[in-house]
């Protein structure tokens, strides 16, 4: 026999030894991917719907999909909380160029500024609708789709979590060894006595527990469902309650000189500005006075010159019929009417000034509010007389006077006509003196604050300039040739300024905001679990206890939650002797008879 049979004969029977367990392989792969497959569906119901989020589809590799199949994998990945979130996210970053690029619906006057400032970028910004942006197509169909995407998810996970909660708990698993968390313990007791323990102790611990077949079923911590739920429905609320809020928004501006009153009408604002729906048939009737302003400020030490308080005292009455009623305002303390707001924003003085003509007829009397430019408040403003001024000749004609006022006046001496204080300690009234055409009837919108002299001339003094004078209070400049004169009186009031607002939805929006902190707080932090005990008798007649856990997620609590419930059900269902060692109590009992017997 030659040398090659021997090896060949090798070679077959190391291929046939191979083959074999090759197929044994094969044979316990396979065996154990149908374990698995079997663990899924054994542990299918029983760690399904711990969760009601929509399950995440994927085309890649799938079949082809006809209009029907499309639309309904478009709105499936619509309502994913995945495309809610970049979304929101796509919202959030809209909103910023509205922070930053001056809006039309709120101030025209600075778009307009803007636009001449920036030739070159505003042609874009206006194609892009940057000048309106949330009233933009672009910022509403952001918004509008994320409306669509939150509600499509969350009805149906609302109406799958209230099918959870009037259903019962899963049953059991075949195999609960394969759950994350388990134990098991032989026991004394019977198995319906241990199971009726179990059910007792889990409904104790506020387990939704249910007794099936030979085992108990039990779950806990639904809030978590319900905190996601409501954390969704807050986002809701609030964008509704923002949205509400910019359309439905009136905000005006009002500066009141004591003694003065504000009726809540579109003719009594100095400027405002409202949503695209609002209807000014839905302002609050209400109206009030401005009885007196208080303002104090630091006297000495580093912080001489301080504000400390701002303080508005005013009457008011929430409608036609009402009784009156009083109110001190303060900053970031509004007077609140009716769903309206009142907030006390800035101040500034009006000193009073008496004009008469040439013969006397007093043409004008009453405080002007002038504008501060420091923080001593020194203010800067006009003197307008538009009606009722004749000069010496009989002639209809208009007086300006450009006005500069200090509160503490530094003196001749000081070179200056800067205050040194923002109260009242010595006042004083710089007048400029003009006289001609104001401008103000020519239909053309004029600052109140500031005089057009273009259309004017100015009155002279004995060296041919300007006529201008100090006035303190009690002081009077007469105008040349016998044109009259103007006196600072010595009242010298204050004036201040109001924000009235109203913003519906605010109280929505933050209970909105209070509700999703506290939604998304038990979605975070309460667990979803499910736990299982299981009680039969093993193979040698005892009892056999077996308890399991799931969870949504890994987390330690979990086994340690069971270890708890495993050791309270112990003291219940007492561990069973081991069979291989022999009972001590029989054993003992045994010697005793024994004993007896012997000495009987």
């Amino acid at each position: 026999m030659s040398k090659t049979e021997p090896d060949s004969t090798a070679r077959a029977d190391d291929t046939a030894r191979v083959d074999d367990t090759a197929r044994t392989t094969d044979g316990a792969a396979q065996a154990e991917v149908r374990a698995e497959v079997q663990d899924a569906r054994e542990l299918g119901a029983a760690g399904s719907q711990l969760s009601t989020a929509p399950r995440e589809e994927s085309l890649i590799g799938g079949p082809v999909l006809g209009v029907v199949g499309w639309a309904r994998w478009f709105w499936r990945q619509l309502t994913s909380m995945r495309i809610a979130l970049l979304l929101l996210f796509l919202l959030s970053l809209g909103a910023i160029p509205g922070s930053l690029i001056p809006q039309s619906g709120s101030d025209q006057l600075k778009v307009e500024t803007f636009q001449k400032q920036h030739p070159t970028v505003s042609p874009i910004y206006e194609k892009l609708q940057l000048f309106h942006v949330y009233s933009s197509v672009w910022f509403s169909a952001i918004y509008i789709l994320l409306f669509i995407s939150l509600i499509g998810c969350i009805v149906p996970r609302t109406w799958q979590f209230v099918g959870q909660l009037r259903g019962r708990p899963p049953a059991a698993p075949k195999r609960l060894t394969r759950l994350p968390a388990y134990t098991t313990w032989r026991t004394t007791a019977e198995p319906e006595e241990a199971r009726t323990a179990a059910l007792a102790l889990l409904k104790k611990h506020r387990f939704r527990a249910d007794a099936d077949g030979d085992a108990v079923a039990a779950e806990k911590g639904y809030l978590r469902e319900a905190g996601n739920l409501i954390f969704h429905i807050a986002l809701i609320v609030m964008l509704v309650s923002f949205a509400s809020g910019q359309l439905f928004k009136s905000e005006g501006g009002k500066l009141i000189v004591e003694g003065g009153a504000f009726s809540n009408t579109l003719t009594q604002f100095d400027d405002f500005k409202s949503g695209s729906l609002f209807d000014a048939d839905n302002l609050a009737p209400f109206s009030f006075t401005l009885d007196k302003f208080v303002g104090t400020w630091e006297r000495q030490g580093p912080e001489i010159g301080t504000a400390r308080t701002f303080e508005a005292k005013v009457r008011y009455t929430a409608g036609p019929g009402d009784k009156e009623h009083t109110k001190l305002i303060k900053v970031n303390k509004p007077l609140v009417v009716d769903g309206s707001k009142v907030y006390l924003i800035s101040h500034g003085y009006a000193p009073t000034v008496t004009v008469k003509d040439g013969k006397g007829k007093v043409v004008f009397s009453g405080a002007t509010p002038l504008l501060p430019f420091d923080t001593n408040l020194s203010s800067s403003g006009a003197i307008k007389v538009m009606d009722g001024y004749r000069d010496k000749n009989g002639k209809k004609d208009q007086l300006g006077f450009a006005a500069l006022f200090v509160p503490t006046y530094g003196g001749k001496a000081s070179g200056q006509m800067f205050s040194q204080f923002p109260d009242l300690d010595f006042p004083a009234l710089n007048i400029g003196a003009y006289h001609g055409d104001l401008g103000v009837n020519a239909g053309v919108p004029q600052n109140v604050y500031q005089l057009d002299t273009s259309k004017m001339k100015p009155f002279k003094d004995a060296q041919g300039k300007i006529l201008k004078k100090t006035l303190l209070p009690g002081e009077t400049l007469t105008l040349p040739d016998g044109a009259g004169s103007i006196t600072m009186d010595r009242d010298v009031k204050q004036w201040a300024s109001f924000q009235i607002t109203h913003q519906p939805g605010a109280g929505w929006a933050l209970g909105g905001a209070i509700a999703a902190i506290l939604g998304l707080a038990g979605s975070l932090f309460i667990q979803r679990r499910r736990i299982w005990v299981r009680a039969a008798r093993g193979a040698d007649g005892v009892t056999v206890v077996e308890m399991a856990g799931l969870g949504r997620s890994e987390s330690a609590k979990l086994p340690e939650e069971l270890g708890d419930l495993a050791l309270a059900l112990n003291n219940q269902a007492p561990t069973a002797p081991d069979p291989d060692e022999p009972a001590e109590p029989a054993e003992t009992a045994e010697t005793v008879e024994t004993v007896e017997g012997a000495e009987k």
